[in-house]
């Protein structure tokens, strides 16, 4: 494969075999993080948004990409991250927030406008053990800044919930 006879579709089937360094059972495509693929004479650059401005596996996931692609059989591989417009956890695919449920992490309630914060209205989260909504938040913060950790009253099993933003 080379950069003159590769389509969009090839390199996207490369992408979805990329996983988040950090929730690997997701790709970058379920993440939704590819704003867009470009082929060019001289090589193939993949526009990503970053899930936060400032998250540490943005540079594992260039490496990745680089990588996968290389690979493959394309051997000029530039990858660019934009900030604008920002991600939103609304860009993450059904077939993700599956894969997160079966990892045992709750996919986002709602979408980014859902103001139950500002309201002062708690979220009410499934367990992705057993199914309960009857659950509470233990820590805005879990083992990454994209989620919190949350408790299942019903089955009492801890889990990680994968936050809006």
């Amino acid at each position: 494969m080379n950069t003159t006879t590769v389509t969009k579709e090839q390199i996207f089937e490369i992408l979805d075999q990329v996983p988040d360094p950090e929730v690997p059972v997701l790709s970058t495509l379920d993440l939704g993080i590819i704003r867009e693929v470009l082929i060019g004479d001289d090589g193939v650059e993949i526009i990503i948004t970053p899930t936060y401005t400032g998250c540490p596996a943005m540079n594992m996931f260039e490496v990745n990409i680089i990588a996968a692609l290389q690979v493959n059989g394309i051997p000029n591989v530039k990858v660019t991250t934009v900030l604008s417009p920002a991600w939103t956890t609304d860009w993450l695919s059904e077939k993700g927030k599956e894969k997160l449920r079966a990892y045992g992490i709750a996919p986002p309630v709602g979408k980014t406008t859902d103001k139950h914060v500002i309201m002062g209205e708690e979220k009410h989260v499934k367990c992705p053990q057993c199914g309960s909504a009857d659950t509470e938040m233990i820590s805005h913060f879990g083992s990454t800044a994209c989620k919190s950790l949350y408790k299942c009253l019903e089955c009492k099993e801890p889990f990680e919930y994968f936050k809006c933003h």
